[in-house]
């Protein structure tokens, strides 16, 4: 392996190899995080022995630019493909927070589509709002978003990662 890495194509596949090991790499936190154990441990297998072998063959040869340089190159590729492909896998889950004057319809089209809501009454500057909380599988997150927008294009719209959760409509639906 160590002379074709080494070689006239060795930067090339050393690039093309950064890009696999650090795309891997990017999902893999995102999947430790998430808790997902065998997936993350299955990943830092793969992501670790490319890294071996690219890495020793590029500080066994120093004396080449082309390999130290396609070495870089290929890490900051591969952090940008690694985050396009979590980006398009879109796993797990999102919470989403609604605050409009319009919550109360948008909450009865969300749930036309299937959403689980709850809704809740508040104050803002301006007078009273609704706020809905709704927790979704993050590849509908566009859907929902597109659904507000259609009630309320002004509305405040949070969402962040939820950590952890526990019951719910969502989780018992997931079991069916």
């Amino acid at each position: 392996m160590e002379g074709i890495l080494a070689g006239p194509v060795g930067p090339l596949l050393i690039f093309l190899l950064r890009i696999c090991d650090v795309s891997i790499a990017t999902v893999r936190m995102i999947s430790a995080v998430r808790g997902r154990k065998l997936v993350a441990t299955a990943l830092g297998f793969v992501e670790i022995l490319i890294w071996v072998v690219v890495v020793g063959t590029v500080i066994r040869n120093l004396d080449s630019p082309a390999l130290v340089v396609s070495y870089a190159a290929g890490f900051a590729a591969g952090t940008f493909v690694g985050m396009t492909i979590e980006e398009k896998l879109a796993l797990g889950l999102a919470e989403v927070r609604v605050i409009s004057r319009a919550g109360v319809e948008i909450a009865e089209a969300l749930r036309g589509l299937g959403f689980g809501v709850t809704e809740m009454m508040g104050q803002g500057k301006e007078g009273p709002v609704e706020i809905i909380s709704t927790i979704v599988q993050r590849r509908r997150v566009a859907e929902l978003r597109k659904e507000v927008s259609r009630w309320d294009d002004e509305a405040f719209v949070v969402i962040e990662e939820p950590r952890s959760i526990e019951r719910g409509w969502l989780l018992s639906r997931r079991r069916k």
